[in-house]
């Protein structure tokens, strides 16, 4: 299994509008390591939702490359992508998205209709990533009657249904009080780090992109060639059992060998 989840290769974008060209972003390159968690941090209009809708095929680069999971998705077919997009990405945005006549439970299992799941093992798994998300005891109530901070944590769980290869947060805090967005962007850490989620998160609050492990700057559709170290990567992550230093990718841990 490859190291990298995510590659772009000089990523451009341009938009055509009457007789004018707008270039939204222009060559991107940029790498993702599985168990990475990157923030993409830029002002309103720099490009950062567009960035995000081509990481995760919803639109197409106008040159260059997107490389997910191995895979050279840049000219894939729809019907390709439609599958790429179902199994090997989750998004989370800014405006949840839960469909209001839909449980909590039935909005988690909705990714999953026609994966080949039985109705058992669906509603099993949107259990355990309703728990997972601390939600367990809220799985019947459907989103109004649900907190914002809440019903995120709903599109969270959703978001990782179908076990995919990265995630993609599209201002997850957005909607959210200041003490609620904090929450939401804590969830996202302990899912990467004692998980191993991979996430790319873009937002414009440097407080919330600092949470991660890798803070990227995006200026007028330019990935600067400055860098941060987030949070997470200075934390230490330690064994529960025995207490000494692990890896975010271990499943194990190599000195104790207890399952992480």
């Amino acid at each position: 299994m490859s190291e990298l989840v995510l590659e772009t290769e000089k990523i451009d974008k341009i938009y055509k509008l009457g007789g004018r060209r707008i270039r939204a972003l222009s060559d991107i390159n940029l790498k993702v390591k599985r168990g990475d968690f990157v923030s993409i941090m830029g002002p309103s209009g720099s490009g950062k939702t567009t960035l995000l809708n081509v990481l995760g095929c919803l639109d197409r680069p106008t040159s260059g490359k997107v490389i997910l999971d191995g895979v050279d998705v840049t000219a894939l077919p729809e019907k390709e992508l439609y599958k790429i997009r179902r199994y090997k990405v989750g998004f989370v945005f800014q405006t949840f998205n839960l469909l209001p006549y839909l449980s909590a439970l039935e909005n988690v299992e909705l990714p999953m209709e026609g994966t080949g799941k039985s109705k058992r093992e669906m509603r099993e798994r949107a259990r355990e990533l309703l728990k997972l998300v601390g939600l367990a005891e809220r799985e019947d109530h459907k989103p109004l009657r649900l907190s914002a901070g809440e019903q995120q944590r709903v599109a969270i769980a959703r978001a990782l249904a179908n076990n995919p290869s990265i995630v993609l947060a599209d201002e997850p805090t957005g909607n959210l009080d200041a003490k609620t967005k904090y929450e939401i962007v804590r969830l996202l850490g302990k899912l990467n780090a004692e998980h191993g989620t991979t996430i790319v998160m873009v937002t414009h609050d440097g407080a919330i992109a600092s949470h991660a492990r890798r803070v990227l700057f995006l200026s007028d559709g330019k990935l600067l060639v400055k860098e941060k170290m987030g949070l997470l990567a200075k934390e230490k992550l330690v064994c529960p059992a025995c207490g000494r230093e692990v890896q975010v990718e271990h499943a194990f841990c190599p000195h104790c060998g207890r399952k992480l």
